[in-house]
């Protein structure tokens, strides 16, 4: 859908809600016009499709202006007309962005009630109400979450940007290597160097990891000798005292054994994530996946025999060749082993993934709603609740990917990474370093993409890691 700005150029924000409304980017035209009056700033929306023309307004007052109020009013216009020619109103009303939950969470934090949150979402972002509550129950976690933290805390991020082969949905910059691991040891002598250097840089500053997570990519690409060599360096060069969470992404149980897991267990981690995405083997095989449901079941048992008391299951609602039944399965049987976490992600057609060019045997959005809803119902029934969730462009049905918990296991690292609320240092290849200032505000820096790129450029990213802490010790 073409859309034509008049008199503002906030284009992020509007063509932002204009995908996520219409994501099968149909034919027509959306303008999007701002008057500025002597009193009040007017926000008009007109979207013509097929034969059907529908507008909308919003205004506020001019002294009022804020970056943030123009655009929220422009975004208000921009739905009330977009719902008009839709068949239902959007679960997610007039939010775009991929952190629902940060409104709601800032407005607790700042001395709102969870009532106050409910009805900002409802009135002025036209959020249904199942997903005013599934926001609401997060923000609870964030916030309990982000009582346990001290001003010189940090999180860590460890990537290992390996995957044996890569699935049809996956969009991740990792390397699939097949059975060529010739890049891995360079790698990982370039991530060691980084740990080292990092972990120096950490202790001068007076600040302490509070949670780490190591993913990917797969990171138990690595063979069990190359993970205890990267677990001992990461107890070497921390001061873990502080440390109250450590997660190994196991992701793939293709890559896991028992010799493995108790490895990593062994080597200091407590959380293990096992991601089967669906228990369905014909599913599997469309998404490219070598295992089988089977092997997941197998995986999972010797994580527990291992000693992993926390354990994340990941789930796709919307893959390829799935149906509503098989989704149904999926869930029930993952369910059944009792994880401490599952987390149900609803498929995104990401550009860089095969899918994304090859959309065949996708289940409809309706099916997909109904998968969304079993799962929620399910898992809700069954004591688990919400505790993180993030939305992503061209999703189906434009929901979104939901953490759910038990026992008091949320996996803090999701909530502090996701809602921002400390610091991630971030280290290997495809890592982003999110850097929270006292003032509130954010500042990122990427470290290279590919491992290669990593490799080669590994002393601007050492110079990188000096750089973002003299920033953090001037402010």
């Amino acid at each position: 859908m073409k859309l034509t700005l008049i008199g503002h150029d906030d284009r992020y924000a509007v063509e932002q809600l204009q995908m996520a409304l219409f994501p099968d980017n149909q034919g027509g035209e959306a303008v999007s016009t701002l008057h500025r009056g002597a009193t009040w700033l007017t926000a008009t929306t007109k979207i013509m499709v097929d034969d059907r023309t529908v507008t909308a307004s919003r205004r506020l007052k001019a002294a009022e202006e804020t970056v943030r109020l123009r655009r929220r009013a422009l975004q208000q216009s921009y739905y009330l007309a977009a719902v008009q020619l839709l068949d239902h109103a959007p679960a997610w009303g007039a939010l775009a962005g991929v952190r629902p939950t940060k409104i709601t969470t800032k407005h607790i934090l700042e001395g709102g009630t969870p009532k106050s949150a409910d009805k900002l979402l409802r009135d002025v972002y036209y959020v249904t109400e199942d997903r005013r509550k599934l926001a609401l129950d997060c923000s609870e976690s964030t916030v309990a979450a982000a009582k346990l933290l001290e001003p010189t805390d940090v999180s860590l991020y460890v990537g290992i940007p390996f995957c044996p082969t890569r699935c049809t949905y996956c969009s991740f910059v990792s390397r699939s290597i097949g059975k060529r691991t010739e890049l891995l040891d360079p790698y990982l002598q370039s991530l060691l160097k980084e740990i080292e250097v990092t972990g120096r840089l950490l202790a001068n500053s007076g600040r302490h990891v509070r949670t780490i997570y190591i993913g990917g990519g797969t990171p138990t690409t690595l063979s069990a000798e190359q993970m205890a060599i990267l677990l001992d360096a990461i107890r070497d060069s921390f001061d873990l005292s502080r440390c109250i969470e450590f997660t190994v992404e196991g992701g793939r149980p293709d890559t896991l054994d028992e010799q493995k897991l108790r490895t990593i267990f062994e080597h200091g981690a407590d959380r293990m994530s096992i991601n089967p995405q669906t228990m369905e083997d014909h599913v599997l095989r469309a998404c490219g996946r070598p295992h089988k449901g089977a092997d997941v079941i197998r995986a999972y048992r010797e994580a527990v025999d291992a000693g992993f008391k926390a354990i994340n299951m990941d789930l796709i609602a919307g893959l390829p060749a799935d149906d509503l039944d098989g989704f149904k399965r999926s869930l029930d049987a993952v369910a059944a082993l009792n994880p401490a976490n599952i987390t149900v992600h609803t498929l995104a057609l990401k550009k860089g993934a095969d899918l994304f060019e090859r959309r065949v045997q996708l289940p409809s959005a309706g099916e997909v709603t109904e998968m969304v809803a079993y799962a929620n119902k399910t898992l809700s029934a069954l004591g688990y609740k919400p505790y993180y969730l993030y939305r992503q462009k061209y999703m189906s049905g434009s929901f979104e990917n939901v953490g759910w918990s038990r026992d008091n296991l949320d996996c803090l690292y999701n909530i502090y990474m996701m809602e921002e609320v400390h610091t991630i240092l971030s280290l290997g290849g495809g890592g982003m370093n999110k850097v929270n200032f006292p003032d509130g505000s954010l500042k990122r820096f990427h470290n290279p993409k590919f491992p290669e790129q990593y490799i080669e450029m590994l002393d601007d990213v050492l110079k990188q890691k000096e750089e973002m802490f003299e920033l953090m010790s001037s402010n």
